[in-house]
Parts: structure tokens; C-alpha cells; sequence
């Protein structure tokens, strides 16, 4: 089978008709990758008829007194809108990024929206029809800030953050990154064939190309006139793009290694050192892109010179503390909650070489109930900022058969972090 026909058999077998398949391969080209052709027709035909893909109002209502009562704010029309997908923004380029000329974005905030507690939520921006709506709507009706960390450094990552800190007066991470593969890795220009025309790397993935690909892509090549042949060419470079291969030698291809995708993130180098290579590459897949998170948080160092208390929840491999920690911002108190002993353990061995302040560690955020909650507030003065990015398995466009929105297994955690965020707001307004 050719590449189109095998694309318009993969689409077909996920829900979607013929014509809607060669449609989205006519928009986008056939040489994409399969995700983006999903994403082209709005993903949520995709086992439609055993998974909903909105959370009616309804539905809204039962997982908000489920999870900790009524979001606060303006409440949301019921006209149904909320199902439609949310636009993003081309350049993806949030409320404001350093170094672009864009029209002047001012937000008030209802004023028992504002902080403390700040907080900061981060998730694919490619997400299934009707999401960022749903987490919006959960979030106070606070609009996301889409940005693809592209516009920051050598790669992308696109993202979108529900947040209610103040968008005026931010500051980005010193040194500046680099912007371009060059910049960031000059020695792999020696090989890089001219029409080989990246400048920039996709979004860092969970996993990497396989050692039988990287032979395939070198046989082929070897076997080709120099330059190679344009169907050559372009079976490479589809290969490149999707597995952000870079150039090792003379026909020679290679992933980054992970202190590569380390320093791409905005991470020290060797953080993740000490875990086997596939869990290195899966908890900096899954990670925040530092540079950006840190613009974003640049605000609270005026606001608290003494340091901040944070719950932080998913925390990863410690994306938003090491944002933090750049940004010269004193953690006194963080509450860090985990569920992966890989990520635990990075993250343990980082504050214990870095930090002073007092690091509890919680398993799992189901664990963390509302008694607990007000238990840690009163122990701590309250939170200065909750932050966190809940699982995105069931959103990320590249999960092709569990791509269940909010209603997945994983990604329903989400509702975990409203309930969280709003134990703690409740019990900060006791004090």
C-alpha cells in the first residue's frame, strides 16, 4: 500500500469516513504525521460511540459537587457553546512573549478569582473538541494562554496554561536559549545535508526512533544518488520531523540523547541521570518546557521576596520548582505530590542538592484529602501557589486508540486538581 492509502485505511478504522480521510490528507499532505491528520478533522469521532466527548452541563455539575462544589467566577453560558473547539492562536504566542509586537492583552480578574493562592495548570493544547472549554469552565471561566515554546527556545511545545497570575511585567530566564538546532548544537551542522531544512526540533516525545528505523534511513540513503532522490528526501525527512533525528555523521542519523533533551528543556544537565534511558525519556516527554513555566512565574518574585509555599501536584521530574529555583525564587514549603518513583526519585535527589526548604512528599493526589489539605494551610499560612499539569494520555493527539478527553482513565485526574485547588482556596478563606 502507498503512504496515503495506508493513512486513509488507519483513518477509516478509527471512525472516519473515506472522503473525511482523504479530505484532511488533501488539507494536510500525506507526508504529516497521522496525529495531525486526526487533529485536522477534530478527533472526536474516534471511539465516539463508546466514550462522550463533552461533559454536558449536566454532567458538569455532578463532577463539581464531586470534586469540591460550584466553580467560582462568571458562571458559563448554557447555550451549548462550550462544545465547539477552542481556537488557537497562530503564533501560538500566549498573552505576551518576549521579543514579539502583539496587541496589548489586559484581564481583571473577579476579585475572588485573584491570589493567593495563585495558580498555574498546564496540558496539551491539541486537545479533543470541548476540553479547554471543560477545564475552563472548572477554572473559574478563565481563559487558557496557548503558547508553543518554539517562540523560546530550539524546540516546540505547544501547551496551553489556566492561570491566574498577573500577565503584566513578566521577565524571561537569563541566559536567553537558544532558538535554533545550530545555536543549540553546532556540531551537528558538519553533517546536515542542505535539504535537510529544520531549523527548529518538534515537541519531545515519551519515546524515541528505534536503532532498525535509523538503519533503514542510512541504507537508504547509501543506496540513493547524492543528493538523494526526492522520494528519498521526503521518507527521510518525515522520519527526521517525527523523531527529531539529527545529523551524526555521513548518512547517519540519531535521536537526541537526554542531555540533550535536557538542556532543550531548561533543565540542569544530568537531572535525570541515574535512570535507566527509557525512563529518562519518558519523564522529560512528559515534562514542562522550563523556559516558558518560568516566564509565566517571573511575576511572583516581586510579590514574595521572603519565597513561596507550594502545593505542587503531578510534579514530575520538578519542572516548575526548577522554574522556581532559576528564577532566584525561595521555596520555603513545597508539598509535592507523585506517583512515579522514577520522577520521585529525580526529583528527591534535585531539592536535596539545590534546595534548604522543607520538601513532604504524597503519593498520589487522591491521597491528598480535603482534611489533609487544611491541615497543611494551617501549618504553613496557606499555599502562595498551587501548580500542576495533570496526565495528558488521554488528550495528546499521538495516542491513537485511548484518546478519551477528559473522561479517560488518566486524564480524568484533572478533576483532582480542581477539587484540590478548591479545598485549598476554601480553607485559606478561613483563616
Amino acid at each position: 500500500m502507498s503512504e496515503k492509502d495506508e493513512k486513509i485505511k488507519s483513518l477509516v478504522d478509527m471512525g472516519f469516513s473515506e472522503d473525511e480521510a482523504n479530505m484532511a490528507i488533501t488539507r494536510c499532505g500525506v507526508d504529516v504525521d497521522l496525529w495531525e491528520l486526526v487533529d485536522s478533522l477534530g478527533a472526536p469521532r474516534i471511539t465516539e460511540d463508546s466514550h462522550s466527548r463533552n461533559i454536558s452541563d449536566h454532567q458538569s455539575k455532578k463532577k463539581r459537587n464531586r470534586y469540591g462544589g460550584r466553580a467560582q467566577g462568571n458562571q458559563p453560558s448554557l447555550d451549548g457553546s462550550h462544545d465547539e473547539p477552542m481556537p488557537l492562536p497562530n503564533p501560538m504566542v500566549g498573552f505576551n512573549l518576549p521579543g514579539y509586537l502583539q496587541p496589548s492583552v489586559t484581564r481583571i480578574l473577579p476579585k475572588q478569582d485573584t491570589g493567593p493562592p495563585f495558580f498555574y495548570y498546564e496540558n496539551v493544547a491539541q486537545a479533543p473538541k470541548g476540553v479547554w472549554a471543560t477545564i475552563s469552565r472548572f477554572l473559574y471561566d478563565i481563559q487558557p494562554e496557548f503558547v508553543d515554546s518554539k517562540h523560546l527556545c530550539a524546540t516546540a511545545r505547544k501547551r496551553g496554561y489556566i492561570h491566574n497570575l498577573p500577565i503584566e511585567n513578566r521577565s524571561p530566564l537569563l541566559p536567553v536559549p537558544p532558538k535554533t538546532i545550530f545555536e543549540a548544537f553546532p556540531h551537528y551542522k558538519k553533517w546536515w545535508p542542505s535539504w535537510d531544512l529544520r531549523t527548529q526540533l518538534n515537541c519531545l516525545r515519551t519515546n524515541i526512533a528505534s536503532a532498525k528505523l535509523t538503519e533503514r534511513i542510512g541504507r537508504a540513503l547509501a543506496s540513493s544518488d547524492s543528493p538523494p532522490a526526492r522520494s528519498v528526501q521526503k521518507y527521510v525527512m518525515n522520519e527526521c520531523r517525527k523523531g527529531n533525528l539529527v545529523w551524526i555523521g555521513k548518512n547517519k542519523v540519531a535521536p537526541l540523547e537526554p542531555e540533550e533533551m535536557e538542556y532543550l528543556l531548561g533543565f540542569p544537565k544530568d537531572h535525570t541521570r541515574g535512570l535507566g534511558i527509557t525512563e529518562r525519556y519518558k519523564s522529560l516527554g512528559n515534562t514542562f518546557q522550563v523556559d516558558t513555566v518560568a516566564y509565566h512565574l517571573s511575576v511572583l518574585k516581586v510579590m514574595f521576596p521572603n519565597g513561596v509555599n507550594v502545593l505542587s501536584l503531578f510534579t514530575g521530574i520538578g519542572g516548575g520548582e526548577v522554574a522556581l529555583h532559576r528564577l532566584g525564587i525561595h521555596m520555603k514549603a513545597v508539598v509535592s505530590v507523585e506517583i512515579g518513583k522514577a520522577n520521585k526519585r529525580i526529583f528527591r535527589g534535585w531539592w536535596d542538592q539545590t534546595q534548604t526548604g522543607t520538601l513532604i512528599e504524597i503519593d498520589d493526589v487522591k491521597s491528598l484529602t480535603d482534611d489533609r489539605i487544611v491541615s497543611f494551610v494551617s501549618r504553613f499560612g496557606g499555599f502562595d501557589l498551587v501548580i500542576g499539569g495533570s496526565p495528558c494520555n488521554n488528550l495528546a493527539g499521538c495516542n491513537r486508540y485511548n484518546r478519551d478527553g477528559l473522561e479517560g482513565e488518566q486524564s480524568a485526574l484533572f478533576y483532582h486538581y480542581f477539587r484540590i485547588l478548591n479545598a485549598v482556596k476554601s480553607a485559606m478563606a478561613r483563616m
